[in-house]
């Protein structure tokens, strides 16, 4: 692996603060979905710490937006847990090939589909090439997001709206319907939805909408598919520094970006992928239609 990866620093069995507070430089990226490479500092998606202990050996996991970001500290916990991976993310080439070459040096596979998830044969396609490469399907992790940053609810244009709902609500619908003849019981459905679906925020009206659809569809789908013994839960993130963040925010956001939570900074995508690794293993059997809050420290969101 490369050692220019951003890694957490780990000294014995006391993990060391990542940051006293948030303090990341001035940036922006005008295009979504951002690239991770361009960003300063990179974020840090794996805790060398962190040891699997073979929770997803033998399974199967297909994870959307999994170039980069939570996505991406989600596959290497996968792959730390033993799961191969299929990646589907959109066009942001280096950052995924960056992530495949990282998971395939933990030892397991990892295929990369690119595609639009705004069109259903995308989800077809990414479950066909698991099921074709792998023989199973066992977790689908719904990340794939976008956030655009306007004023004013006036400047929502109808255009953007559908487009937000198209890409952050619809391939959930796309995916679960493609993977579900290929999910057994056991199987496990995520789907990242984000603190702002409880709190709001008046930056991003209908990236905020979109998630509080994700907590309707995660509740709904569970109550659907509790019979055929799969659960169906989701991860509402808090602040955490993401090329998702750099492309939406304005460039003087990021210094302050995650300050007024109660730990006092952003989180890190390593420090969510463990809720995922929980909600895909047996360790959480008894859980479904759940929204797990990582969020530093406010309990207003539970």
């Amino acid at each position: 692996m490369n050692p220019s990866y951003p890694v957490y620093p780990y000294i014995g069995k006391v993990q060391q603060s990542v940051t006293n507070s948030a303090t990341f430089p001035p940036q922006h990226q005008d295009r979504q979905p951002g690239i991770e490479q361009l960003m300063d500092p990179r974020p840090i998606f794996d805790n060398p710490g962190y040891t699997g202990n073979g929770k997803l050996k033998g399974k199967a996991a297909i994870v959307t937006g999994g170039d980069s970001g939570i996505g991406r500290a989600v596959a290497v916990a996968y792959a730390k847990e033993g799961a191969d991976l299929t990646i589907v993310y959109l066009n942001e080439h280096e950052d995924a090939h960056e992530t495949k070459q990282y998971v395939e040096a933990l030892g397991v596979r990892c295929l990369l589909l690119p595609g639009d998830l705004r069109i259903p044969d995308t989800s077809s396609k990414a479950v066909k090439l698991s099921v074709d490469t792998y023989g199973r399907l066992d977790i689908l992790v719904n990340n794939a997001a976008v956030q655009p940053y306007t004023s004013s609810i006036l400047d929502v244009s109808d255009e953007q709206l559908e487009d937000t709902f198209r890409i952050n609500v619809f391939p959930l619908f796309y995916m679960t319907k493609a993977a579900l003849p290929h999910l057994q019981p056991g199987s496990s459905i995520i789907s990242t939805t984000s603190r702002v679906a409880y709190e709001g925020d008046e930056h991003v009206l209908d990236y905020s909408a979109t998630k509080g659809a994700i907590v309707s569809f995660t509740r709904s789908l569970s109550l659907s598919l509790v019979g055929q013994s799969i659960r169906v839960n989701g991860v509402a993130p808090g602040p955490t520094w993401t090329a998702l963040t750099v492309s939406t925010y304005p460039a003087e956001h990021q210094h302050t970006f995650g300050a007024k939570i109660p730990m006092g900074r952003a989180g890190q995508p390593f420090e969510m992928a463990p809720a995922y690794v929980y909600l895909a293993s047996d360790d959480s059997a008894y859980v479904t239609g759940q929204i797990l809050h990582v969020n530093g420290g406010n309990i207003r969101y539970t």
